[in-house]
């Protein structure tokens, strides 16, 4: 069984930074892909970053202020310059070759004055 722990969102006034983790527990086989996603109120779940043998992929809207980062099964997003449309729910998901794919539950990041 493998648990993903996520954390770090919260409420941040526009040009402000944050910082969300994302911690796979539990018996992990080949883990080779760790991803950040969003989902905002009325709108599709977007991909927002990857990472995948040592290579980062990002979306056009996040790349220059988001980072995307792995410490063994921990993956971390960066988000600095933080605008009003990053609002959203924020969910990791990560994939292992043996075990197939995991999300995590998901953390409010909201950009408000």
């Amino acid at each position: 069984q493998v648990q993903l722990a996520e954390s770090g969102g919260g409420l941040v006034q526009p040009g402000g930074s944050l910082r969300l983790s994302c911690a796979a527990s539990g018996s992990i086989f080949r883990l080779n892909f760790m991803g950040w996603y969003r989902q905002a109120p009325g709108k599709q779940r977007e991909l927002v970053a990857s990472t995948s043998d040592d290579s980062a992929n990002y979306a056009d809207s996040v790349k220059g202020r988001f980072t995307i980062s792995r410490d063994q099964n921990t993956v971390y997003l960066q988000m600095n310059s933080l605008k009003l449309e990053d609002t959203a729910v924020y969910y990791c998901r990560i994939v292992t070759v043996i075990q197939g794919e995991y999300w995590g539950q998901g953390t409010q990041v909201t950009v408000s004055s």
